[in-house]
This record gives C-alpha cells, structure tokens and sequence, in this order.
C-alpha cells in the first residue's frame, strides 16, 4: 500500500522545500515497510497544533477502539467542568441530626488518594448522622463492561458514594486471609485446600471463596465488593465507630457543600495508572455537578452536541474509562481532543502533568528509551481484547511539539510487538522531524 500525505498538506510542502516532503515520505516508508503493523489494521495521525495542519496520516478517519485512550476525554470533560477541588458530600443539619449525600467523589478513605476532610467531618459531628440514599441512573456495569471481569479491582462498581475504592483487599496476616476493611472477614468462606492460591467472589453477593492450602508472606490481592446502600452504611458505621442510618430523604436546595480532594492529582492518578474508577467516577460528579443528576448518558449527549460535533469526525462513548467495547473513535478524533485540551491548559508543564511520561511513569515508564536523560513523549495507551492505542504529545529534537494518534485493531496473540512498532515509530518523527 502506498501512503500519501495530505492533499492539503501539498501547499506547505512547497513553501517549505524538498527536506520536509522528504521526511514524509521516509515516514511513509516507515510504515510500509512493516510487516507488523501490515498484517493488522491501523490507524495513525500526525498533528502540527502551530500550523494548525495535518502532517501524515493513515486511515485517520476510520474507527477503533480506543480502549483507556477514552480516558483523554474523561480528562477534557473533567477540566472543562469540575471546581478545583472535588465535593466531597453534600449535607444538611436539622436540629439534632446531620443527613448528608453522596456526591459520585471517588477519594474518600481511597488508598492512594483519600484525604481526612471528610471522614473528620462526620466522626467529630455532635449530630445523629443520617445517609440519604439518591438513585444513579445508569447500574452499577456500563455498557460493553465483560460480567466476567466483575471480580478484578480494575472494574468495581461504580455508586453515588464510593468508599475505599470500592475495593476489598485481602492480605496474609498469620496465615491466616484478612481482609481491610476488616468488615468484610465476615464473608471469607474457605473452600478445599489448594496448592495456589485462588480467591473469587460471588457474582450476585459479598461471599468471598479462598481456596489454599498456605498463603505467601506477602500475599496481597484486591477484589470489588458488591455495593448497596445497606452494605456502605454499615461499612461506613463500622469504620466510624458509630451509627450512621440509612434514610429515603430528597436534597432540597441550598444544601452545604464539603470539598475533599484537590482535583489535579486525581485527574493525574486517572491518567498515569490508568484508573478506570477513577475515570467513572470523575464522569458521575461532572454530571451531578452539570445536570444534578447521577446520569453520564445524559452528560455524554451534552458532550456530542456542545464540543465533540465540531470534531472532524464523530465519536461514541459508552463509559469514561474504555473498559466498553461499544466505544468508537478515529485517529483525527483523538487528535482533535487532544489539541482542545492544550488550548485549554496554559503552558506545556500544566499539560505534560497528565500524561505518563516515555521513560519515566505511568503506563510508558519502561516503553521509551530517553534522550539525553530526557522524555520525549507524553501519550495515554489503552489495551483491550485485541486492540492497542497510544495518544499523544511528541518533542522532536528539531523543538517542535507534535499530536499524535496511533490505534491498532484485529491483531493476534500480545500487544507487545505492536507496542514496539508504535515505540520504533514515534522515536523515529523525534529524532526526524
């Protein structure tokens, strides 16, 4: 297949010289001479956001899977909408009792990112503290979630009012499995004895099955628990240490606002790691906080219509975090999202802070070789069943700051040697261009 620049392009290339279309189409060559990225479908887009042009691009209008690249919108949506600070609940004080609401926060008593705002609040109130439950509109799944990964910690449920991450994790204390919060030891039921150790959970209950015959020193595994309004109350009781009941009571208007967290590192954490609670939960405040209501179809629509149809090609989402095979975008697309958000943002230190950094963190800590000792691109990555992206932002060593999308689609077997290609790539336009 012969690959082209852009029609449009052809201008620039002529005011520009012979090196310029040179290096394209030594790029070109670069692509066609793989038989890796030949022997599966792809699709790749070169952006120069100072000329505001397309440089190189491969079927840059067709459609992929974007896996956790969906996290670049999450992370677009949340910077156009949320406050500096997260809202941690919302509450109201009636004469001797303190009813709060959940808010969709995502950090609250979170291993890596909780702070005490919150939880000092309600253990140091002289009131009766009273939960008043608030319907989400979607369940506790998004759609195109796998059933079967509902035991992994990268896919918890996502609820009104998460609590530890909405994370149990088990650990060997004594040889003995405990769990933090220890509320749940109660469920941990043992099975036979096996030479490894196995630990499910029920689908529809907070039964834990442990099945070993002895467990490591360091043994450590976190899985989702099965979240209710009845199950958070009586964790949130239990870890206070004192009663908190559950109450059907609506918000009525003018109620107080607690902040918790500061809302950059959370963005951070979401990106680098690659943190599909986070992301979900990010998107359920940004539309309590827009519409009032717990519904993230509704803000994907307002999302379509007010930002995403000025893209040059259409998008679809079904979730925040891309776990949804139903999600949809092209390479211009990523682009597109990608340069709205460096015109958001003031200056590059701002916007390299939310991406993992080739060489040094995050998802690209051990993918690019540095130069000089220093990263040369900041992208987001995403895998799912058989597809593989990275999205983002390359320095060449030319000083141009460069947007870039590659997505990978219908390859067999790891996504290693895609990865390497798209490595081999993007050092290659560094060092070129």
């Amino acid at each position: 297949m012969k690959l082209k620049v852009p029609f449009l392009f052809s201008l620039f290339l002529l005011l520009a010289g012979n090196s310029v279309a040179q290096n394209l189409e030594a790029l070109a060559r670069q692509f066609e001479s793989s038989s890796t990225l030949n022997s599966y479908f792809y699709g790749f887009s070169l952006y120069d956001p100072e000329l505001q042009q397309t440089l190189f691009e491969v079927n840059g209008d067709k459609y992929f899977t974007p896996a956790s690249n969906t996290k670049v919108y999450t992370l677009y949506t949340s910077l156009l909408h949320l406050p500096d600070s997260l809202i941690g609940l919302e509450y109201i004080e009636k004469g001797d009792s303190l009813i709060f609401y959940g808010t969709g926060d995502p950090t609250f008593l979170h291993s890596k990112l909780g702070n005490e705002r919150v939880l000092e609040f309600l253990k140091n109130s002289d009131k009766k503290l009273f939960y008043a439950s608030q319907k989400a509109g979607e369940p506790h799944y998004r759609a195109g979630w796998a059933i079967d990964d509902y035991a992994y910690a990268y896919q918890p449920n996502i609820t009104v009012f998460p609590i530890y991450g909405n994370l149990v994790t088990l650990s060997a204390r004594g040889g003995k499995l405990t769990a933090n919060p220890a509320y749940f030891e109660q469920f941990i039921k043992r099975q036979m004895e096996a030479s490894n150790v196995k630990i499910n959970r029920e689908l529809e209950s907070n039964e834990i099955l442990a099945d070993y015959r002895a467990l490591p020193r360091n043994f450590s595994k976190s899985i989702p628990f099965l979240y209710s309004d009845e199950v958070f109350v009586n964790l949130l009781s239990d870890t206070l240490g004192r009663s908190v009941e559950l109450i059907a009571r609506e918000k009525p208007a003018g109620a107080d606002r607690l902040y918790s967290t500061a809302l950059k590192p959370v963005l951070r954490e979401m990106m680098l790691p690659s943190d599909n609670f986070l992301a979900e939960q990010l998107a359920m405040q940004v539309a309590y906080e827009k519409f009032g209501a717990f519904d993230t179809r509704k803000l994907q629509e307002y999302m379509q219509e007010n930002y995403y149809k000025h893209y040059r090609t259409k998008v679809q989402f079904r979730d925040a975090s891309g776990l949804s095979v139903y999600n949809k975008v092209t390479p211009r697309a990523m682009v597109d999202v990608l340069e709205a958000i460096r015109n958001l943002l003031d200056d590059e230190k701002e916007l390299f802070y939310y991406f993992p950094a080739g060489g040094i963190d995050g998802t690209l800590k051990g993918v690019y070789p540095l130069d000089n000792g220093r990263p040369f691109v900041w992208a987001k990555t995403g895998t799912i069943h058989a597809a593989h992206a990275q999205s983002g932002y390359i320095k060449t060593r030319s000083g141009r700051t460069l947007i870039f999308s590659f997505l990978n689609a219908n390859y067999l077997g790891s996504s290693v040697p895609v990865r390497n290609e798209m490595v081999r790539i993007v050092s290659y336009i560094h060092q070129n261009f």
